[in-house]
């Protein structure tokens, strides 16, 4: 049995939650969110937490689990939209949000997982997302300072992993959960299945076991679906 894998989400988080925590998550909307590790993290209790994350997915679902219970101080996100509860607390002055470029949210987990402090882009010039930071002239062009994120833990959701961590996302769930997946301390992974060793081809591994160091088999998931749009049946 890999030495990675545990039994269960409250088991791969053993000895790494506490108060105040940095965690950077993957997932967009309800695509590749790690459900059971949410769901650990709330039925743990910490609380005064940051998640650096697209988005708290919606109501009651991902990180909006956590909203509701009161256990998130600090969202670094890109995008609030379909979250009421988000919203809500966000104008009430209960939840403090850094709004980020979902480009620029990308690269900064990119950059904290590759050990890189800080980098410039044009994106947000002239507008509050560079309010109150360095800007620097290359070439004629303005562009603002950002860093990289280093999370305390990262928690990701993937499709496959072999026995050493390797892993594999499934399409368009791979969104942040790559860069999420670097930029943590520990890395704590959910996945639908683990295989042996050895089965996964090479070159369609999508992150590489060097940067898991904790995994759990996730499944069996119910498919959320979060806008359903039907058309009329047809007459006969």
């Amino acid at each position: 049995m890999s030495k990675k894998l545990y039994a269960d989400a409250t088991a791969a988080l053993d000895g790494l939650l506490r108060d105040g925590l940095l965690i950077a998550c993957g997932g967009f909307g309800l695509c590749g969110i790690p459900e059971r590790l949410l769901d650990a993290v709330r039925d743990s209790g910490v609380k005064d937490l940051t998640f650096a994350s697209n988005n708290a997915g919606i109501d009651n679902e991902g990180i909006g689990k956590l909203l509701r219970t009161r256990q998130v101080r600090k969202m670094i996100s890109s995008y609030v939209g379909e979250n009421k509860e988000f919203e809500r607390q966000y104008l009430s002055g209960e939840l403090e949000v850094e709004f980020c470029p979902q480009g620029t949210l990308a690269e900064r987990m990119r950059a904290g997982g590759a050990g890189i402090p800080g980098f410039y882009t044009k994106t947000g010039v002239g507008t509050l997302v560079a309010e109150g930071k360095e800007t620097k002239i290359f070439d004629g062009q303005e562009y603002v300072l950002e860093r990289g994120i280093f999370a305390d833990i990262a928690l990701v959701k993937a499709w496959k992993a072999d026995e050493t961590g390797n892993v594999v996302f499934r399409k368009t769930a791979r969104n942040f959960n790559v860069p999420a997946a670097t930029c943590g301390k520990v890395c704590v992974v959910e996945v639908e299945e683990v295989v042996p060793a050895g089965s996964l081809d090479p070159d369609s591994i999508h992150l590489p076991g060097v940067y898991v160091q904790r995994m759990i088999v996730g499944a069996p998931y119910d498919k959320k679906i979060e806008f359903r749009t039907v058309r009329e049946r047809e007459a006969a």
